[in-house]
């Protein structure tokens, strides 16, 4: 017996959920009235940008919540851990490819823009929209699964449709904040960031090799849902969900890399313009003071 679904069933099964649609028409049309405007106040919306939203951002959420995944969500517990992790950890990223938080900004008046600015430089935004915040938070939604309050959220339906929207919700909280780079860090501060988010990868993956190695239904739910001929028993459904869970936390953690080294670039150019923009007594007083700096750390 297959344990795994052949590629026809999770290319054809599809689902019409009324949630996951309304947030699609709604998301599309407030894209496209920012773009309207944006293109009235002189400042044209690049084609790719809204490219990257409709058919990465938007596509891939609905591909999650309207497919395979959203459809088995309930009865398959890798169908369940694989749709959260995504929209949590992938969906929200390719949404933020499209920029809306750009968009937003070139829609609003400068003073509009300016409050917008103020709350994401704020301390609140710089804690969600740092790399280890991020990274850590995700490892703690994932060691949900590893307890009996997943069971019960896969197989309710209403906390399982709105642990979708909640969970997008907050994986964009994250994620906008992150690659809207706001805020300005210190280079020993992107570098500390940097080296704990190599660290990050062994913590976020621990919950999907707990899974994987565990053979105790850990959600609580040992009964075997009536399903296809292809239906894994529980035992292995945990597996495969340990599996996926693994997989998806360490492919994911590569963006956060990049966009850390996009940081790390971006500090190196403002500091680099900023001794430019320097005068030459500037440029010596700075040398000297370093110097002296120097000499009496050696004293």
């Amino acid at each position: 017996m297959r344990a795994t679904p052949p590629l026809l069933d999770l290319l054809t099964t599809w689902r019409a959920d009324p949630v996951t649609i309304v947030i699609l028409v709604g998301a599309s049309v407030l894209y496209a009235l920012g773009m309207r405007t944006a293109a009235r106040r002189g400042s044209p919306w690049p084609r790719s940008r809204a490219v990257a939203f409709y058919a990465l951002g938007l596509g891939s959420y609905a591909l999650v919540e309207l497919g395979f995944l959203g459809t088995w969500s309930s009865e398959l517990r890798w169908a369940f851990v694989a749709r959260i992790a995504l929209l949590l950890l992938a969906v929200p990223g390719l949404i933020a490819l499209g920029r809306p938080l750009d968009l937003l900004r070139v829609c609003l008046s400068p003073a509009a823009r300016q409050r917008v600015d103020a709350v994401l430089d704020g301390r609140v935004f710089r804690v969600l929209g740092n790399a280890m915040f991020a990274t850590l938070f995700a490892a703690a939604v994932f060691c949900v699964f590893l307890t009996p309050l997943a069971g019960v959220l896969r197989t309710s339906p209403v906390l399982g449709e709105a642990i979708g929207v909640v969970t997008l919700g907050a994986g964009l909280v994250l994620v906008v904040p992150m690659m809207a780079l706001t805020g300005i860090h210190t280079s020993t501060f992107l570098a500390i960031e940097f080296l704990l988010a190599f660290v990050e990868l062994v913590i976020d993956s621990i919950p999907g090799i707990l899974l994987r190695l565990n053979d105790t239904i850990v959600d609580g739910v040992t009964t075997l849902t009536p399903g296809a001929a292809w239906w894994p028993n529980p035992l292995h459904d945990q597996h495969l969900a340990g599996d996926l869970l693994w997989f998806i936390a360490e492919v994911a953690d590569v963006p956060i890399l990049i966009i850390l080294l996009v940081r790390w670039h971006r500090r190196d150019r403002r500091e680099a313009a900023s001794f430019d923009e320097l005068t030459d007594e500037e440029h010596d007083a700075l040398v000297q003071a370093h110097l002296r700096g120097v000499r009496a750390a050696d004293g």
